[in-house]
Order: structure tokens, then C-alpha cells, then sequence
């Protein structure tokens, strides 16, 4: 099973070279796509099920032993990870079969998407923090070229801004690394996560794990540095902000978690209670912001902000059940916050806007997209039986149990919120009469039986997932359990990996 685990790296490195070879070969393109990404699914569930049968898996490349050289690893949550990256990478492929243009693939969207893909796997794979950093700048260099491609104003005045944060995240993680190698000369995060334990200068490690957070909060999309994301995400093509709201700022989340359970846990009654204050605020913010907005992937990009603090909430109480909630919420929120800006990039296509007051009369022209919009909106929002629901009770209850009362209420106050501002796309985009210019708008785009499958198919399988999760929630609901518990036992993941370095 070792053998698998380079495969979600090289999947997409190959279909990155083939769309470059091919590049003038759209239709190429697109079949490399929709076949890298389902392939990639298909191998990362299957190191899941070996990784929750058989334990944390483990390669040293090109055999040299942890700590001098690049681990590979999956454990639970990283397993979990990369199945909601390939089962959005394939999604998101067959939704731009019909939603991207003919223009974009011809110089390089194939080609950056894949490279995405590769970034967003390494990150979850890496076993250290050097190269966690290098699939960071893959992730930055690839998502600037897609946020950017096809040079539109609006593109450009985004990429500056999504950019100019993300650099600044840079540096914070940069100068972290440099201390931190200063201090304990290695950046394996297995080999970190025993000499911290004896580190005489925890003071210093304290102030280096706080510039780790304040690099990952930005990439998280956290407060107060979170205004890049809204600012940006709603200028790319429909499949860039779709694949960008279900993955980008998760990688951020997974790197909090990872380093904040494995390797900074001698001073957590004080990192903790910041990382909680920042899941507080992060929710208020976001969803106010989402409440004043008029178009309506500004409204799902602020959301974006606004669920992050759920799953920065989990981290933050640091029990089981509040990191298994963690988990819980983060598969839920991929999938529907995906499948969301997949709606929206459908309404898009067929009227050319996203903004409220241009938009009407969705419920009736196209019920099942009225229909695929209120799963995923109701389960942002915590609707029973709906896979929201769980997620947010089971964030609730650890909060209750550990006597938090303040984020307790903040999150079930958050949860109303959010649920007006999917109330309010409802009204706008869904329930009032359409207006005039949305019907010419719609008259002249052509609507093909070939339009309809690729574009309807991946919404309809998100919108199952989630009634899925909600309705059988006991499954996801262990695993979810079993990655937490994994978490809490770092020594696992310690002898995982500097044991198989050790092995004959």
C-alpha cells in the first residue's frame, strides 16, 4: 500500500505535462481532467481504508531515513483530506466540460488546475514543514495563474489582492521555519514533535508557534487578515472559484490542526484559548460581512471566512469530541460550500451575472437547480437532517461540555445568520419574478442536452453527499472520531514515521 502514496503527487504531475503537451488540444485536455481527477479519487479512497485498517502509512523517498529526507505520510485526517481533493478536483472537471471557455485551456487552465491539484496533495502528504512550504507556493503560483487567466480587470484587481496576503503569509511561515530550525535543526514534524517536548526555551517555541498561526490564520482566511478571500474569489470563471472555495483555505485549517496537535502542545492552555478567540471573531465577521452583500458569490465568499471559524473552533477546545467535530465539519463544508459555487456558476452561465438584483425567477424556470441550491443552503446553515446539522451539534456539545459558553453561542447565533443570508439568495435569486433583461439574457445562451449533464451531474452527486451525510451520519461520524483520536495521540504518528525511517 506504500506504493500508493506518491500516486496523488504523480496523477496530476502527469496530466499536468500531458495538458501542456497537448495544450492546443482542448478536448484532450478535458478527458485528461475528468480521468486524473476520478483517478485520483479512487486511489485516495483506497489509502483511506488502509489507513483506518491498518494504521498511519509511510514513505521515506528515495530511502533515506526520517529525518534527513522527505516522509511521506498519511494518518486518518490527512487520508480524509485527500478524498474531498480528489472527489471536488473531479467535480469540478466535469463542470467545466460546458462552464469553462474554449480560450482559457488553450493557455494553460488545464494545466494549472492540475498543478493545484498536486499542491493541495502535498500539502496533505508532506511528513515536514520544509516541504509543506514548498507545495504552499505551488498552490500560490498555480491558484494566481487560474485567479488570473483570461486578464480580465476585474481578474487582475482580485489576483493582486488574493497575492499580496498570501505573500505576506509567506514570510510569516518562512521566518517561523528559520527560527524554528535554529532551535531544534530539523523541520521533520515527527522528529519536531520529540524534541519540543524537552526544548529548554519554550518560551521562544511559544512565539514561533504563534507566528506559525498568524501564517496559517491568513491562509485559513482567519480574522483579522481574511479580506483577501472575498475580495477575489468572485472574479475567476465558475469551476476557479468552485474549486478554490471547497480546497484553498481547508489546507490552511489542516496545517493548524496538524501542528497544533503534534507538534506545538506544551503551551496549549495558552495557544488554544487564541486560536478559540480567533474561531469566535472569524465567524462573526464573516457572517456580518455576508449579510451586507448584493452579488452572490460575495455572499458565499464571506461564508467561506464565516465556516472557518467552525472548523478553527474544534481546535480550539481540544477534546475528542471537539476535534472529531472539527473533522465532521470540514468534509461537510467542502462538499457544500462546492456544490454552492457550482449553483452559482450555473446561474451565471445561463444569465451572465451573479448579482441579486439582475437575478429572479430560478424556481420556476429551473426547479431542480431551485432544489440543488437548498440542500447545500440549508446544510451551510445547520439544518436537520441535513449534513450541516451534525457538524455544528457536534461543536456545540464540546463547547457545553467544556463550559464555553461564550462560542457556544456565538456558533448557534452564527448559524441563524447564516441561515438569513441563504434566505436572502432565496428570495432574490430564486423566489421574485425574474426580470426582464435575465429572460433575454437566457434566451440567447445556448442550454444543450450536453450542457445539462455536465453541469447538473456534479451537482446533483454534491447535493446527494450531503443528504447522504446527513442521513447516515453514524459512519462519517466514527471515522471522524477515529482521525481526533489519532490526533490526541501523537506518539502513534511519532513511531509511524521515525520507525519505518529505522526499519532494515
Amino acid at each position: 500500500m506504500n506504493l500508493l502514496l506518491p500516486a496523488p503527487l504523480l496523477i496530476p504531475l502527469l496530466c499536468a505535462t500531458l495538458s501542456l503537451l497537448g495544450r492546443r488540444a482542448v478536448g484532450v485536455q478535458r478527458f485528461l481532467a475528468v480521468a486524473g481527477c476520478s483517478l485520483n479519487l479512487v486511489v485516495s479512497a483506497c489509502l483511506l481504508y488502509a489507513v483506518d485498517k491498518d494504521g498511519i502509512q509511510v514513505m521515506q523517498s528515495g530511502s533515506w531515513p526520517a529525518p534527513f529526507g522527505i516522509s511521506l505520510v498519511v494518518d486518518r485526517l490527512s487520508a480524509i483530506m485527500l478524498v474531498l481533493s480528489g472527489l471536488m478536483g473531479a467535480a469540478v472537471a466535469v463542470f467545466s466540460l460546458a462552464a469553462m471557455d474554449r480560450h482559457r485551456p488553450k493557455f494553460g487552465f488545464y494545466f494549472f488546475y492540475h498543478t493545484l491539484l498536486m499542491g493541495v496533495n502535498g500539502s496533505f502528504l508532506t511528513g515536514d514543514l520544509f516541504n509543506l512550504y514548498v507545495w504552499f507556493e505551488v498552490m500560490l503560483m498555480s491558484s494566481f495563474a487560474l485567479m488570473s487567466l483570461g486578464s480580465e480587470r476585474a481578474q487582475l484587481e482580485g489576483g493582486i489582492k488574493y497575492v499580496a496576503l498570501n505573500v505576506l503569509s509567506t514570510a510569516f511561515f518562512l521566518a517561523a521555519l528559520g527560527v524554528l530550525y535554529g532551535m531544534t535543526g530539523t523541520l521533520n514534524m515527527a522528529h519536531l514533535a520529540t524534541i519540543v517536548r524537552s526544548a529548554g526555551n519554550q518560551g521562544m517555541l511559544t512565539t514561533v508557534s504563534l507566528l506559525f498561526m498568524v501564517a496559517f490564520g491568513i491562509k485559513s482566511a482567519a480574522f483579522p487578515l481574511f479580506f483577501w478571500l472575498p475580495a477575489s474569489y468572485h472574479t475567476p470563471p465558475s469551476p476557479v472559484s468552485a474549486i478554490f472555495a471547497g480546497l484553498l483555505t481547508k489546507v490552511g485549517v489542516y496545517a493548524l490542526i496538524r501542528l497544533f496537535t503534534l507538534v506545538f502542545v506544551t503551551d496549549a492552555a495558552f495557544t488554544h484559548v487564541i486560536l478559540l478567540a480567533g474561531a469566535g471573531l472569524t465567524m462573526l465577521t464573516g457572517v456580518l460581512g455576508a449579510a451586507a452583500q448584493t452579488e452572490m458569490r460575495r455572499i458565499l465568499s464571506f461564508h467561506i471566512v464565516s465556516q472557518v471559524g467552525y472548523m478553527i473552533m474544534g481546535l480550539g477546545l481540544l477534546t475528542p469530541l471537539a476535534l472529531a467535530g472539527s473533522v465532521f465539519y470540514i468534509v461537510h463544508h467542502v462538499i457544500v460550500k462546492t456544490n454552492l459555487f457550482l449553483v452559482a456558476g450555473v446561474i451565471a452561465f445561463r444569465t451572465g451575472t451573479n448579482e441579486l438584483m439582475a437575478l429572479g425567477g430560478f424556481v420556476r424556470t429551473m426547479p431542480w437547480l431551485a432544489l440543488f441550491f437548498l440542500i447545500p443552503a440549508m446544510s451551510l446553515a445547520g439544518l436537520p437532517p441535513l449534513s450541516g446539522f451534525f457538524a455544528k451539534l457536534m461543536l456545540i456539545v464540546a463547547s457545553f461540555r467544556e463550559y464555553s459558553w461564550v462560542i457556544a453561542i456565538t456558533a448557534l447565533a452564527v448559524g441563524f445568520l447564516t441561515l438569513y443570508s441563504m434566505t436572502k439568495i432565496w428570495n432574490e435569486v430564486f423566489w421574485k419574478p425574474m426580470p426582464p433583461a435575465s429572460s433575454e439574457a437566457m434566451a440567447k445562451v445556448p442550454w444543450t442536452v450536453r450542457d445539462r449533464v455536465c453541469l447538473f451531474s456534479p451537482i446533483m452527486a454534491l447535493a446527494l453527499c450531503t443528504v447522504l451525510i446527513g442521513i447516515c451520519a453514524e459512519p462519517l461520524f466514527g471515522l471522524s472520531e477515529r482521525a481526533a483520536g489519532q490526533l490526541l495521540n501523537p506518539d502513534e504518528y511519532i513511531r509511524a514515521v521515525l520507525e519505518e525511517a529505522v526499519r532494515p
